[in-house]
């Protein structure tokens, strides 16, 4: 009897020491209904989004741009044509003329060489052009450029873990290091 009796404390007590050890450090064994563990972490991605906004500004610059700059017409000074005319005349108007009228010949000669001078001057040329030039002048030009200013920002993480040889995915806002803290019952996901 006695040997029934040691037999049943030891089946007993084995019995108890198995499930005081599988609930131990919080050890979860697949005869309870839920239960907290340490799974491995396999990899951690960070969850980037990125905060930019458009920032217009304008830019200006010089850009160089020809000009034509036309030649311009002016009228011949007349003034040495009809002197030299005046001088002709006056000099032929001289050697016609005698005594009192060699006077009257040399003046109308003259005034008759003086606006021949002038009305040739003017019909053969009274005019004159220069010709044209270029000159650089510079223009300023403007336009709108467009830049995308911000940051990016880490907003979670994709966790793949491992426990008990299955792969498991998760979404966290924080990085979870080497193991991660689970919750077992019929799944198994983070504790935190």
């Amino acid at each position: 009897m006695k040997r029934i009796h040691t037999t049943l404390a030891l089946a007993a007590g084995l019995a108890f020491a198995g499930s005081a050890m599988a609930w131990q450090d919080g050890y979860y064994s697949r005869g309870r209904d839920v239960g907290y563990d340490w799974a491995t972490v396999v990899d951690v991605d960070p969850i980037v989004e990125s905060n930019r906004r458009p920032v217009s500004r304008d830019v200006c610059y010089d850009e160089p741009v020809d000009r034509y700059v036309p030649g311009y017409t002016a009228r011949r000074d007349s003034t040495g044509s009809t002197l030299l005319g005046a001088v002709i005349g006056g000099a032929l108007g001289n050697q016609v003329g005698k005594g009192d009228g060699r006077k009257a010949a040399t003046i109308a000669g003259a005034l008759i060489g003086g606006s021949i001078g002038h009305d040739r001057a003017r019909r053969d040329g009274g005019y004159y052009e220069t010709s044209g030039y270029y000159e650089t002048d510079y223009r300023t030009r403007c336009r709108t450029q467009t830049e995308y200013r911000g940051s990016d920002e880490v907003v979670g993480y994709d966790v793949t873990y491992r426990y008990e040889g299955r792969t498991y995915h998760t979404t966290m806002d924080h990085h979870p290091g080497n193991r991660l803290r689970v919750r077992v019952d019929s799944d198994v996901t983070p504790a935190e």
